[in-house]
């Protein structure tokens, strides 16, 4: 009788169990967290004077007016790989492994030994999804759908790290693909990738190889519609990681009439305010809480393709020579642009000058969702739930910048900033618009900055100051807890920065994908037309959730994002 009586409990005591799942995971908040790539402080028109706007942002600026804008935000890095590996590990590099970016054939990526809140949130019921540039190993098990994400769609790094047939604007301007066997163009210039096509990846497989830029806003806006769009059918929580591609050369926005190269920023800029925009409308009413933030500055040597680090010059850097942006620990490397907006639940038009780091996005998604991080670990992120939800202005005690670079060895934290004051124990340069390099210098004692009267980092406080003794003897005291932490800690990955070339997507002499076209000769391809002997398959949209892709979405700036057709499949992984 007993096991008759269990027998008929059991299905009842899933089905509460079943419930009481659903209960949970309904209570859970929704995230949307948009990486901006190469974007200065200056480009949010919502950071500047209204005398100097250019009105290029008014999604962002809306979200600014209705939520909370940071004005002292850092990206965790002031470059692509180890800005992301931080922001999803809550981890500075010296702790994670990825101190410097990895290669179009590197063999591996973000340690395996790391866990991202991805991953974290996906164990608890969250449906992830990360749609853009991933760049922390394209290879399994190094790939997004192995490190926490259910959907992925994407290029697997920089998108100038390949050629595409009609290139977007950038300098060097980059020549197209060849389009017949064995042809190879070399580069007329430095920095252009002329023998893999640059790979739009969809969960596992090449489905566009070479990629079409122009296209390429609408293809990321549809899927990442497609995906809020599902989690709120099925009433998951969900996750989007919205790694643009936007603002990194080569910019390729679609405009109605020829630009000036006067114009494209701007244009580009535009163009992804307006996917902003589609993100936000599409979100509405679903307790999603819109963080929008930046991977490092803008990248000086770029020109005019390049973005505005708005005051934040490191003037005493330029008339050292070179530059003072990406790459650097100066404030245009690393100070971004940030907006968060949760409706109901972040007070509308409010600023926050708290000091914060892109880390702090693992410790505060993981709060707000309920989840604890694992306990076999040291983080560098902070909680900042009451920043967000309750003004609070405590941000980071300390917050140090790590070699990008510039200068010394990868990942060094040569830089450490505590309240207004900002300490460099090592200074450098980035290449800057026209070429110019500064050398690198130790500074023993450190220049000390005061970035409350001095935002342009042009005059370093005088050395024999009480003032200054003051500082540098609580940044060093800071600095070297936080070195020895790191020396004392038994989770401290290694990345393995090897490459191969069979280990970039459908390398031409040994790929990694396979199709039936037959040998892989000349350049990387995956098309639907009769290329002899390139890398093809058979012409397919991205499936995304439901085997179609969205419908055409408006956001705010009326962007339109249709369904996309003719993309090629072709499976890029081995095992």
């Amino acid at each position: 009788m007993a096991d008759v009586i269990g027998t008929l409990l059991l299905p009842s005591v899933f089905l509460c169990v079943l419930l009481m799942h659903l209960q949970d995971t309904a209570k859970k908040p929704n995230f949307i967290i948009i990486l901006a790539d190469d974007i200065g402080w200056g480009d949010l028109d919502a950071n500047l004077n209204p005398e100097v706007r250019k009105n290029n942002t008014p999604n962002l600026n809306w979200m600014a007016q209705q939520g909370l804008r940071f004005t002292d935000f850092h990206s965790p890095a002031s470059t692509c790989s180890p800005s992301r590996a931080a922001l999803l590990t809550g981890r500075y590099g010296l702790r994670n492994g990825v101190t410097h970016n990895f290669a179009v054939n590197s063999v591996a990526g973000l340690p395996l030994s790391e866990v991202t809140f991805p991953q974290l949130l996906q164990a608890a019921g969250y449906h992830t999804a990360m749609i853009g540039k991933w760049h922390l190993g394209h290879n399994r098990p190094y790939s997004p759908t192995n490190r926490g994400f259910s959907y992925y769609l994407g290029v697997p790094y920089s998108n100038d790290m390949g050629c595409t047939d009609s290139p977007g604007y950038d300098l060097p301007h980059c020549p197209p693909c060849d389009t017949h066997r064995g042809q190879y163009r070399l580069s007329e210039g430095r920095g252009c990738f002329h023998k893999v096509g640059l790979p739009l990846i969809e969960n596992s497989s090449i489905v566009q190889q070479p990629l079409d830029l122009w296209t390429l806003t609408q293809t990321y806006q549809s899927a990442a519609l497609d995906n809020i769009h599902h989690a709120r059918r099925s009433g998951q929580p969900f996750l989007l990681y919205m790694a643009l591609a936007h603002m990194h050369v080569p910019l390729a926005p679609r405009h109605s009439r020829p630009l000036t190269p006067d114009r494209v920023y701007a244009a580009a800029l535009q163009e992804m305010d307006g996917l902003v925009g589609a993100l936000t409308s599409a979100a509405e009413g679903s307790d999603t809480l819109i963080w929008f933030t930046g991977d490092n500055g803008p990248w000086e040597q770029k020109c005019q393709f390049a973005g505005s680090v708005g005051p934040f010059k490191g003037t005493w850097q330029l008339t050292k020579g070179g530059g003072s942006a990406k790459r650097t620990t100066w404030e245009g490397g690393h100070r971004v642009p940030t907006v968060a907006y949760w409706p109901g639940k972040i007070s509308p038009n409010t600023t926050s000058s708290a000091l914060m780091s892109g880390m702090d996005i693992f410790s505060t998604v993981l709060a707000l969702a309920g989840v604890t991080p694992p306990s076999d670990r040291r983080y560098d992120g902070t909680d900042a739930t009451d920043v967000l939800l309750k003004g609070a202005e405590t941000g980071r005690e300390f917050l140090f910048h790590p070699n990008s670079g510039a200068a010394g060895q990868y990942g060094d934290l040569q830089t450490a900033r505590s309240g207004k004051y900002k300490a460099f124990y090592m200074t450098g340069a980035a290449e800057a618009c026209g070429g110019e390099t500064g050398s690198a210098e130790l500074h023993d004692p450190p220049l000390v900055f005061d970035l409350g009267a001095d935002e342009e980092e042009r005059s370093p406080l005088d050395p024999e100051s009480a003032e200054y003794q003051d500082v540098v003897h609580r940044m060093s005291c800071g600095r070297e807890q936080l070195l020895w932490d790191i020396a004392t800690d038994t989770s401290v990955s290694t990345a393995d920065y090897s490459t191969d070339p069979s280990a970039a997507p459908c390398w031409p002499q040994r790929g990694l994908s396979r199709a039936s076209a037959g040998p892989q000769q000349g350049l990387c391809r995956a098309s639907a037309g009769p290329q002899q002997g390139l890398c093809r398959a058979s012409a397919g949209p991205p499936q995304g959730l439901n085997g179609a892709s969205a419908g055409p979405q408006q956001g705010r700036s009326g962007a339109s994002a249709g369904p996309q057709r003719g993309l090629s499949r072709l499976n890029i992984t081995s095992e």
